[in-house]
């Protein structure tokens, strides 16, 4: 059974869904199950996923990485997610643009995620 908020993507045309409505059955895509992204917390290698939180006067700023991630064409940031109790702030990324924003929140210890369309899915919590 799929769970609220779980990342899928279609290992043949690179289709991504994220879950709003959990139920049962099996999300399809180009005639094949979709892969669940696993969320991970660790970097490994050069490029940095894990999102960085610092507390600014608005709210929080998160980067993606500890180093700035490559924003390329080929290969770049294409979300990040913010899930405060009831509220989720998701902000939508283009080659080109720097992976960091700012949300309005107040809570320092709020789950964050990344979504990197070449390394997948990243959180800076469990």
């Amino acid at each position: 059974m799929t769970k609220l908020f779980e990342v899928f993507k279609c290992s043949v045309c690179g289709n991504t869904i994220k879950v709003v409505h959990a139920s049962g059955g099996t999300l399809v895509c180009c005639g094949q199950p979709m892969v669940l992204q696993q969320e991970k917390t660790a970097d490994q290698g050069k490029e940095k996923h894990v999102p960085v939180i610092e507390k600014t006067a608005k709210g929080i700023l998160v980067k993606v990485g500890s180093v700035p991630h490559p924003m390329e064409e080929k290969h770049y940031i294409e979300w990040v997610e913010v899930r405060d109790g009831e509220q989720v702030y998701v902000r939508w990324f283009r080659p080109g643009e720097k992976a960091e924003t700012e949300f309005p929140v107040s809570n320092i210890n709020v789950k964050v995620r990344s979504f990197c369309n070449v390394h997948g899915l990243w959180t800076n919590k469990a």
